[in-house]
């Protein structure tokens, strides 16, 4: 059997403790780990008392890794690779290494784990069976029009947004699905100040505008589809 020369760690996404035993033990075991942000993983790594070689690996630099990465695969050393938060290539570098190696028969595996949008999908209470995963929407060019394409959309989607940019984003969702459309918006998921709000666009709009609770972190919309 081909020993697997990358492996795809899922990390937490806020609470330190939400990382599997066998995440830890590869962590502990390759010969590097490529990191987004070698600070972020840095932190993770002491709490776990593992000490390993960090690389960084984020979305400047990528295409400038690849070719180097492969050819120290090829070599044989084994490399994890993770993310600030959640799965790498879910909205996060990752996908370019996964396919370089395809390309090159190096044995890839991805362990299961953390992703911020399924426990924001679950306590939503919108349908779950069938959805469709936005992640970022384009800041400005194809905004509109992928806005547009997603007002008809019946599944219920997924989007990724900065705090920053919610109170905007809220005023085109209603703009393009109507201020009735149901929807919900997660931020701070498994820190200490976790907050869901449920309700029509206009209802959680009008919660973020009065002021209730500082916006920070990353935030997870889930909106009904179309009727």
């Amino acid at each position: 059997m081909t020993p697997t020369s990358l492996y795809i760690v899922p990390t937490p996404i806020g609470n330190l403790e939400d990382i599997t035993l066998r995440a830890l033990r590869l962590l502990n075991e390759v010969d590097v780990i490529l990191a987004e942000d070698t600070r972020n993983t840095g932190v993770l790594l002491k709490h776990h008392s593992i000490s390993k070689p960090l690389l960084s690996y984020h979305v400047f630099n990528e295409h400038k890794q690849v070719d180097r990465l492969i050819q120290r695969l090829e070599d044989g050393e084994v490399m994890a690779l993770v993310s600030d938060a959640g799965t790498p290539a879910i909205s996060d570098p990752g996908f370019l290494l996964v396919r370089a190696c395809i390309d090159h028969d190096i044995k890839i595996e991805c362990l299961p784990g953390a992703t911020a949008f399924v426990p924001a999908l679950v306590k939503s209470g919108l349908p779950s069976d069938s959805f469709v995963f936005e992640g970022f929407l384009p800041h400005k060019k194809g905004r509109k029009t992928k806005l547009e394409q997603l007002s008809v959309e019946t599944r219920t989607i997924i989007l990724y947004e900065s705090p920053h940019r919610l109170l905007k984003a809220l005023d085109q969702f209603i703009e393009h699905f109507g201020e009735d459309r149901n929807a919900s918006v997660s931020r701070e998921l498994t820190k200490i100040h976790e907050e869901t709000i449920n309700g029509t666009l206009s209802e959680i709009k009008h919660y973020y505008e009065n002021g209730n609770g500082k916006v920070k972190g990353e935030i997870v919309i889930i909106i009904s589809g179309n009727k």
